[in-house]
């Protein structure tokens, strides 16, 4: 908390409101349970996790800046922080998440029509309905602009037919936001951003199986299925920009820590799991010296980052949404997520490689395949190197040269 917020007597006011609500309505047997891991895996909460779910999605504390009329908190960024204080101080994890509320929602609230925000927002806000990703493509990757799913115009719908790849929890999404071609006379500018029911006829859905054991990503085909018109979202042909600005809004999700791959498995402080396996000195240290000194280096980075992302969320929230900054803090985030599971790895020794079976806890084994998993966290959200490539031309104002 910074020395203006203490000072602040509306603040404090908000934090006292804050407090109470959570303290009546946060059921005490999820304190550091993530609610939302289970909607991306699929898993539909019950019990406390559906009650916890639906008193934050009604409260509109889910997304806390989005406007009330869409079903948002309506609070400003200093509120939004002293609730996460607030939430941290009791252990309550935020239940709405995923793409809708960190890819799609902001979006929508910058691109979408009046009539998209008010049938689409409050899916989101509410945890109700999730989104996928259709971009990517098997001959589209990194050059993105390259892609050939068609969105024929019929008079009164588009026909799409194509294929999308790693559309990470399209088997489970409602769905999909999806860049689409609807003039190949142009590359870029031949692109728009189609709104698609994955409930539609026409689409199979394919999990791609990981080195993790997990499916999050997926083959999507598109055969002869039809969009409404009204599902196009901003000006035809003009989705590479919103397209862009996308990435970004999940670029500073990512690189914010709300990316989930590579934190699975125990959640405690690395030092604190490192006591544990590996015991400590006489005067209550880690007993590994160089091992102690890694850790306190990462958790030092790890420390600069976290105010880094407060101070750039802060900037942002004044400054109409995210830049191409968002590249430099998912890279430095992506890279802080895996050296966290590379430590944890190395302090669990051989219970850090357990698979299944009764020998290892069920944290040793999810940190094992978060370890697995996180190595994906620099390639999906646009690659380390895209993002080197990104930070080189637009911060630090590098042209190629030929």
């Amino acid at each position: 908390m910074s020395a203006a917020d203490k000072l602040d007597p509306e603040l404090e006011s908000f934090r006292a409101e804050a407090r109470a609500w959570l303290e009546e309505n946060f059921p005490p047997s999820l304190k550091n349970f993530d609610v939302a891991m289970l909607g991306m895996a699929g898993i539909k909460p019950t019990g406390d996790a559906a009650l916890w779910a639906e008193r934050m999605g009604a409260k509109g504390w889910g997304t806390p800046t989005w406007p009330k009329q869409y079903g948002g908190g309506g609070l400003t960024p200093a509120q939004a922080r002293v609730l996460m204080q607030e939430m941290n101080r009791i252990g309550a994890r935020n239940p709405i998440g995923g793409m809708g509320v960190m890819m799609f929602g902001p979006t929508l609230l910058e691109y979408g029509s009046e009539e998209q925000k008010k049938r689409h927002a409050p899916g989101i806000v509410s945890g109700t309905v999730r989104w996928c990703q259709g971009y990517s493509e098997p001959n589209a990757g990194s050059d993105l602009a390259a892609l050939r799913t068609q969105a024929a115009d019929k008079g009164d719908h588009y026909l799409v037919n194509g294929q999308k790849i790693w559309t990470s929890g399209a088997q489970y999404a409602d769905w999909c936001f999806c860049l689409v071609r609807t003039d190949n006379s142009k590359k870029h500018d031949g692109i728009s951003f189609l709104l698609i029911d994955m409930k539609s006829p026409g689409i199979e859905v394919r999990p791609i199986k990981l080195i993790s054991g997990h499916s999050p990503f997926c083959e999507t085909f598109f055969t002869d299925v039809k969009v409404p018109k009204e599902n196009l979202m901003g000006p035809l042909n003009g989705g590479w920009t919103i397209g862009k600005r996308l990435l970004q809004f999940e670029r500073a999700g990512l690189g914010g820590g709300a990316g989930s791959a590579g934190r699975g498995g125990d959640a405690r402080g690395v030092d604190q799991i490192a006591k544990d396996y590996i015991g400590v000195d006489e005067k209550g240290r880690i007993a590994n010296a160089d091992l102690r000194a890694r850790i306190a280096q990462h958790q030092m980075d790890a420390k600069a980052f976290a105010l880094t992302v407060q101070r750039a969320q802060t900037e942002a929230k004044s400054n109409m949404g995210p830049s191409a900054t968002t590249s430099i803090m998912k890279n430095a985030g992506s890279r802080l997520q895996q050296d966290r599971a590379e430590l944890l790895i190395e302090i669990m020794g051989h219970q850090g490689l357990g698979w299944e079976g009764e020998g290892f806890a069920r944290d040793e084994i999810e940190t094992t395949r978060a370890w697995l998993g996180g190595k994906a966290v620099t390639i999906y959200g646009g690659t380390f190197e895209i993002q080197n490539n990104i930070i080189a031309k637009r911060i630090l104002g590098l042209l190629d040269h030929q």
